[in-house]
């Protein structure tokens, strides 16, 4: 193992069995803000996802399988009945979680989640939508289900971003065991997919008239994709993508666009050895990579008021550095600075809330939600 790898890992398992190393501040002072953090609410069992409901409330999932609801005065509610039969195994379990762009006359949510085959342990990467109901969901259905389903616990993706025209994003990993299937079109590794909310495959995707094609995919070449958003003024999808051993990527999901793994990365073997090249002919270059890795989940453009000198900006998770990291972007989608803010737990999931704070999911066993507002 290269030597700053191996000091980084020593770090890591150092910090993974700490108490102090989940120790959040109260107050940050940052580049351009002073920070007041505030837990909402905590014991959750490794949170995964979050998405706020028209009154403020905050659908939250457990990667254990659980669905909650989470209101302003940070009080959980029961898990909600009526979910899908979960696998969960290593990374795979109950994961993302949005509400339908019509939620306040349909009730619809939408989850991700992994599927198992009955009898099995094979699983892929699915979507179910449902109404959602006081205590539980109703009229669920699988929307989306992954092809082929495997035998491995990792790289599911998976973050649910609907776009401008109503259709629903889904953002699928390799699995791990699968790398080379990122470049393969007759099956979902490594992919962005397009539906829309029913299911079924927009008539404006980019592979409608291609047999040979998966006609609901959109890009192609991803590792294992758990951060995604749209850009405020483009409508462009953004997202991030997990590297091997370090080149996580941030990229802008174009249709028909071929993002290179395993082909071409900026991370290496684990243990050390080249993967492929770091770019190719045909495939595209990633907007800002980390070197090492910071392990990236959950994004979101920051456009409110509260953090005036934030607007614009793309807030970053970090599950390895337990940061925040706000990276500032020009007009020409090139990141010009980089932060990275110490939160002092894994970042899973960031999203900016109806009141203009900023929020987190901490992914511990005793997982947190914390609401970033400014200091005085």
């Amino acid at each position: 193992m290269p030597r700053k790898f191996a000091l980084l890992f020593a770090s890591l398992t150092l910090c993974l069995s700490s108490a102090a190393c989940a120790s959040t501040p109260e107050n940050i002072d940052s580049e351009k803000a002073a920070i007041e953090v505030e837990v909402v609410t905590s014991g959750l069992q490794h949170p995964w996802g979050m998405a706020f409901l028209p009154d403020g409330r905050m659908l939250v999932t457990e990667r254990t399988g659980k669905l909650r609801i989470v209101d302003t005065d940070g009080n959980k509610s029961a898990p909600l009945s009526g979910l899908p039969e979960v696998l969960v195994k290593n990374q795979g379990g109950l994961l993302d979680v949005a509400i339908d762009p019509m939620f306040s006359e349909n009730q619809r949510v939408y989850f991700s989640f992994s599927e198992p085959v009955s009898g099995t342990q094979k699983s892929s990467t699915a979507v179910a939508s449902a109404i959602l109901e006081e205590n539980g969901l109703s009229e669920v259905q699988i929307i989306f289900s992954a092809r082929p389903k495997i035998d491995t616990g990792h790289h599911f993706g998976s973050r649910l971003v609907f776009d401008r025209e109503g259709a629903l994003f889904i953002t699928l990993g390799d699995r791990g065991s699968q790398r080379h299937g990122a470049q393969q079109l007759d099956v979902h590794y490594g992919k962005v997919v397009r539906v829309l909310p029913n299911g079924k495959v927009p008539a404006d995707n980019p592979y409608t008239k291609d047999d040979n094609v998966l006609s609901d995919i959109w890009s192609y070449g991803h590792r294992n994709i758990q951060g995604a958003a749209l850009h405020p003024q483009t409508g462009e999808l953004w997202t991030h993508e997990h590297g091997p051993q370090g080149g996580d990527e941030i990229n802008i999901a174009e249709a028909t666009k071929n993002y290179g793994w395993p082909e071409i990365t900026y991370g290496e073997e684990y243990g050390g050895g080249e993967i492929g090249d770091t770019e190719q002919a045909g495939m595209e270059q990633p907007l800002h990579y980390w070197v090492p890795s910071i392990a990236p989940s959950g994004m979101a453009f920051y456009t409110a008021r509260a953090f005036s000198d934030w607007q614009g900006n793309l807030l970053v998770g970090s599950l390895k550095f337990r940061q925040l990291v706000r990276l500032e972007l020009s007009d020409d989608n090139k990141v010009t600075h980089e932060e990275r803010i110490d939160i002092g737990q894994r970042v899973r999931d960031v999203r900016q809330g109806p009141d203009g704070a900023v929020y987190l999911l901490t992914d511990h066993p005793d997982g947190q939600i914390l609401r970033l507002t400014p200091g005085k």
